[in-house]
């Protein structure tokens, strides 16, 4: 009596999340090449920066004044 060897069964993986993962680098290299090469006339239109460089200058200045408005002398 012969009996029939069954195959085992390949599990194949399904490619799953592939497209997303592909399509969020995608966007994200293409926002970083914009916002980093992309530059920006501050003041007299002498002095280039970049947007971070901007932002990050904002930034400063908030801080800055709030920090001073804190530390007055009186209430």
């Amino acid at each position: 009596m012969k009996m029939n060897a069954r195959r085992p069964q390949i599990r194949r993986r399904h490619p799953r999340g592939q497209a997303m993962v592909e399509y969020s680098f995608l966007n994200w290299i293409l926002i970083f090449m914009l916002i980093v090469m992309m530059s920006v006339d501050i003041g007299n239109g002498k002095e280039k920066m970049n947007v971070i460089d901007a932002f990050l200058r904002a930034y400063q200045v908030y801080y800055d004044s709030f920090y001073f408005v804190l530390n007055l002398p009186f209430p």
